[in-house]
Formats: structure tokens, C-alpha cells, sequence
């Protein structure tokens, strides 16, 4: 049997996964993410590991095809992380060449964690049987994977599917996390619907159970949705106007077959759905106006998948 890993560095944890060649999951695991020092014992951490749990089940490295890795940054198709990684502390380098030299020669191919999701997602979740498919996450931010052909669309420096900086308003006054204002994340990711939660309450004193929410966040306002809170639901609707509206506009460029939405705002279930497709068919130009919508079903498992569904492709 052959076998291949797959390992997914996230700001907190390492995921990681064993798969045969037909990319069946024969066991997954996971290590602290370790940033001190900028990060500098990440590569050897994940390396160490993938080794000994290689030693556990008695792989010789004549059977394992390779790794495949997923980081929080723009990754080239040669491995460089164009842009490093903030999160991790990283700068500038090739982790494709840094775990190669750590796993002793074993093939690594390197992407961007979203993209890899999206991939995973594409070959084993609610994208299986599509092969034109873009992934949404909606999680802190959001984040997006665009996957043409079967085959990642990741760009010049590996920064291509960064769908959550579409800008969708003008007349923003606060600014993004990349700097700019009026981006698709700061009405459609979890902390963007508290964004417009917090203004929407503000502007009057309608009745609304969020008033007296514990915790105004983005599952507060979708469980008040399905309570028909009529707030919430205007929320709600604000949220579907501007994520419907990004989408069409990813649409125009790549008219995908299916989006694939994930991340933990994702949890609303169905009902999240009904928000944005009506608004998606509104914006759209009307050949791509077919795409299906669909919700994720790997969950924190679809970046280790696409890992190594990618390492596979690569082959």
C-alpha cells in the first residue's frame, strides 16, 4: 500500500491526516502550533511528527508518496510563501524546500490553507462530483478557494481566490484588516454580521430578542432568525445582500458549477443559504446564473484532504 499525508498548519493547532493513494483517511491527529520565535519550530514540529507516526505504523519511505501542506498565506506554485505568514510569524521562504530537507527527500507540495479546502471539498465534500467549484469559508474572515477543471486556480504569487476583499460598499468608514474598507469580510464573516448587528440595533429601538443577547454574534442572529426575530431576519437579509453580490462577481469571472460555503458562520445550516442564493440570481450575469449552492461537509478535516488529494494531482 501506498500512503500519503496530509497537514494543515492553522494559528493554533497542526491537523494532520494518513491516507492510502485512493485518499481513504486511515487516522488523523494533531500538534500545538508553536509561533515562538516567529514560528521557526513549526516546520520541524510537523515534520517530526509526520516521521514518528511513520515509524508507528511501519511506512518505509519507499511507500510514502509524499506530503501535502496547507498554510495561513499566499504560497507560490513553487512552495514560497510569497508573503509569509503574520499569524505564524513567518517571513518570506520556501516551505515546500524546508520540509523536503526535513523529511529527508520525501515529495512535499505546498498551498494556501483555504485553497487546500477548498480542493478537499472539491474530491470528498459538498463540491464531490464538480469539477468547476468555488469554497467560501466564513469563519473570522472569509476566505475562498477557486477550483477550475479540478485543477486550484492560485495565481501569480499564490494569492488568487481571496474572494473576502471583493469590495461590495462604498462609504465604509472602518478599515479591513488588509487596509481597505467596504470588503466582502466585513459584512460577511462572523465578525462582520456582528458588524451589522451592533448597527443595525443601533439605528432604532425595534424589538428584537438580540437586544438582550449574551454574546451578539453571528449564531446569535441566525438562531434568532429561526425564532422569526423580524431583525434578525433584516440582518440577515443585509448579510445575504452583500455575500449574494460578491459571489455573482466571482461568478461572472469563473462561472463555477457549485459554491461550497464552510467556516463556522456555515453552522446556521440551510436556512443561511436561503439568504444568499435569491440575492447571488439578482447580481449575476444570467449565463452563470445556474450555479447550485451547497454547504460544506468536511468540516476542520477538508483542509488535510485537499492536502492530499493535492499532493496526489501533483503526481
Amino acid at each position: 500500500m501506498k500512503y500519503v499525508f496530509g497537514a494543515d498548519i492553522g494559528g493554533t493547532t497542526v491537523k494532520l491526516g494518513l491516507f492510502d493513494d485512493q485518499i481513504n483517511l486511515i487516522d488523523k491527529w494533531e500538534i500545538p502550533t508553536d509561533k515562538t520565535d516567529k514560528g521557526k519550530n513549526i516546520v520541524g514540529d510537523v515534520c517530526d511528527s509526520i516521521l514518528a507516526k511513520m515509524q508507528e505504523k511501519g511506512i518505509d519511505k519507499a511507500d510514502c508518496i509524499g506530503v501535502g501542506v496547507g498554510a495561513p498565506g499566499a504560497v507560490d506554485e513553487d512552495g514560497v510563501m510569497t508573503g509569509g505568514a503574520v499569524n505564524l510569524g513567518w517571513d518570506v521562504f520556501n516551505l515546500r524546500t524546508a520540509m523536503e530537507e526535513k523529511l529527508g527527500g520525501i515529495k512535499v507540495i505546498a498551498g494556501n490553507d483555504a485553497n487546500v479546502a477548498a480542493y478537499g471539498e472539491m474530491m470528498k465534500g459538498g463540491g464531490q462530483g464538480h469539477k468547476n467549484v468555488v469554497a467560501v469559508t466564513l469563519g473570522t474572515g472569509v476566505g475562498g478557494g477557486v477550483i477550475i477543471g479540478g485543477k486550484l486556480i492560485t495565481g501569480s504569487t499564490g494569492a488568487a481566490g481571496e474572494i473576502g476583499h471583493i469590495r461590495v460598499a462604498d462609504g465604509e468608514e472602518e478599515k479591513c484588516n488588509c487596509g481597505h474598507t467596504g470588503c466582502l469580510e466585513q459584512y460577511a464573516s462572523a465578525t462582520g454580521i456582528a458588524r451589522l448587528a451592533r448597527r443595525r440595533l443601533a439605528k432604532d429601538d425595534k424589538a428584537s430578542s438580540l437586544r438582550s443577547a449574551e454574546n451578539l454574534d453571528a449564531k446569535a442572529v441566525f438562531d434568532a432568525v429561526k425564532a422569526g426575530d423580524e431583525v434578525a431576519i433584516e440582518i440577515a437579509k443585509e448579510f445575504g445582500s452583500y455575500l449574494g453580490k460578491g459571489l455573482a462577481s466571482v461568478a461572472d469571472v469563473v462561472n463555477p458549477e457549485i459554491f461550497v460555503i464552510g467556516g463556522g458562520v456555515s453552522k446556521a445550516g440551510e436556512i443561511l443559504l436561503s439568504f444568499v442564493a435569491p440575492e447571488f440570481v439578482k447580481y449575476v450575469f444570467p449565463p452563470c446564473k445556474g450555479a447550485q449552492f451547497a454547504l460544506a461537509t468536511l468540516g476542520n478535516d477538508a483542509g488535510i484532504y485537499g492536502c492530499a488529494g493535492m499532493l496526489l494531482s501533483d503526481i
